[in-house]
């Protein structure tokens, strides 16, 4: 059993205790690069698609953060560059797969894409897994839980209408907010997947 939405903010709020700061600069940066560079013309949804392991490295710092309080290093979004084939391949993977799920049917690519939704912290936690390996370990770890990670990011329509309310300002305070929630997710999810493992081979 996995801790409720209520109870993964609160977690999430105490590794960001002390630290919204460097958590707000590190999203506005990505979000600064990824404006940018999309905004280029003709070339640029080539140079965002190249960039794609940045967010892994703005994911994997919230998850470092979630464990140890490690802070938010701007340099830290360069993580994925370090091994650009094997994070940019299985994020290209799992973007294809979650098109061609959703050009089948909406509903379908959108239960695809919490099924998907654990594999940055899979790349992170286990360097030997990469493409299908990691996608799919994100699938088995994602069974009986993609309906409390919907729970998890419905439960933060109330900032949803604040971002409106401050004109896309607040948004800055909401992702790292979300992002610190979900990695705290991740961590009780692989938590439970691993005792369901262990139950199953003894």
């Amino acid at each position: 059993m996995i801790k409720s939405a209520s109870e993964l903010r609160a977690a999430a709020r105490q590794s960001l205790s002390g630290m919204w700061g460097g958590a707000v600069v590190l999203c506005l940066v990505y979000l600064l690069i990824t404006i940018c560079v999309s905004s280029i013309p003709v070339v640029g949804s080539i140079v965002s698609l190249l960039l794609m392991p940045l967010g892994f490295g703005l994911t994997v710092t919230f998850l470092d953060n979630a464990r140890e309080k490690s802070g938010f290093p701007v340099g830290n979004l360069l993580i994925g560059f370090k091994e650009y084939g094997r994070i940019f391949g299985t994020m290209l993977l799992q973007g294809v797969y979650t098109v061609l799920w959703t050009l089948l049917l909406i509903v379908p690519g959108i239960i695809k894409s919490y099924s998907y939704a654990m594999t940055p912290y899979i790349l992170r936690d286990e360097p030997q897994l990469k493409y299908n390996a990691a996608i799919e370990k994100s699938m088995a770890m994602m069974k009986g839980h993609k309906w409390n990670l919907f729970c998890l990011q419905l439960s933060f329509i109330g900032w949803l209408l604040l971002v409106i309310l401050t004109l896309g300002i607040g948004y800055l305070w909401l992702a790292p907010y979300m992002a610190s929630s979900t990695a705290h997710f991740y961590n009780e999810v692989k938590a439970d997947y691993e005792a369901r493992t262990c139950s199953q081979a003894v």
